[in-house]
């Protein structure tokens, strides 16, 4: 069976950002930054990845993929879930929360998988009417953040919920990194929390009809294959073969 197409989203930086790399005659242009992790997650499960711009219609670029993956990057403006910012709120992209919600919302509407990493996991939460916490520190509970530790190592715990998507792929408990300084305050509608912080910060949620699965942490980061990746993979795999039949 062919290999299926997932699409990766990044964020979009001034090319000033990234200092002297860049002649200063092209410091006033923009970059599309994507962390090349997540595309060799998906590749080293089975999958093609392919890093989305948004130069494109949504509908169009959606229509082209078989596979979603919401990717990690700058806090959710408050607005979107009715909050003012608060003083340790961090960089928020607002036209990034638009074209991701937008690329949500028309995933769902084509029953297409979709897997949320970190900001992806905060960002569906919203989409659902849920809020975020918009600020923890390191010394609040289970270790969040810990932007002082590589994040290729994992650094505290997690345990999953019986009978969820996620134990089924990733056992009862595991180790994971902490890369995230907000965390999930109210679950959105028709969210099955999946994964709980020893300090009961919600880690991942699921949705029933097997279409949505978001972690808290970075499985990109840590040993590949990631089973969380390995489900996007699969579930990508069955929408393709669904939609082949339909004559996509």
């Amino acid at each position: 069976m062919d290999a299926p197409l997932i699409g990766v989203t990044g964020r979009r930086w001034s090319a000033a950002r990234l200092g002297t790399s860049v002649p200063e005659a092209m410091s006033g242009l923009v970059v599309d930054v994507h962390f090349a992790d997540y595309a060799g997650s998906i590749a080293a499960a089975g999958g093609i990845p392919v890093q989305l711009t948004r130069d494109a219609p949504v509908a169009d670029l959606l229509d082209r993929l078989d596979g979603l993956v919401l990717s990690g990057g700058a806090d959710v403006e408050p607005a979107r879930y009715g909050a003012a910012p608060e003083p340790d709120l961090g960089e928020v992209e607002p036209d990034r929360d638009a074209w991701e919600l937008d690329l949500l919302e028309t995933a769902r509407s084509l029953a297409m998988p979709v897997l949320g990493v970190c900001r992806g996991l905060q960002l569906i939460n919203v989409a659902h009417g849920g809020t975020l916490r918009q600020h923890v520190d390191l010394a609040d509970g289970a270790g969040h953040p810990q932007w002082h530790v590589d994040g290729r190592v994992a650094t505290h715990g997690v345990t999953t919920v019986a009978g969820t998507e996620l134990r089924g792929l990733v056992g009862t408990t595991l180790q994971v990194n902490s890369l995230h300084h907000q965390v999930i305050e109210a679950v959105g509608a028709d969210l099955v929390v999946s994964a709980y912080a020893t300090d009961d910060v919600v880690e991942g949620f699921e949705t029933n009809d097997g279409r949505i699965l978001a972690v808290q942490w970075h499985p990109e980061l840590l040993a590949k294959p990631d089973p969380t990746f390995a489900w996007i993979v699969a579930s990508s795999r069955r929408y393709l073969a669904q939609h082949r039949l339909s004559g996509r």
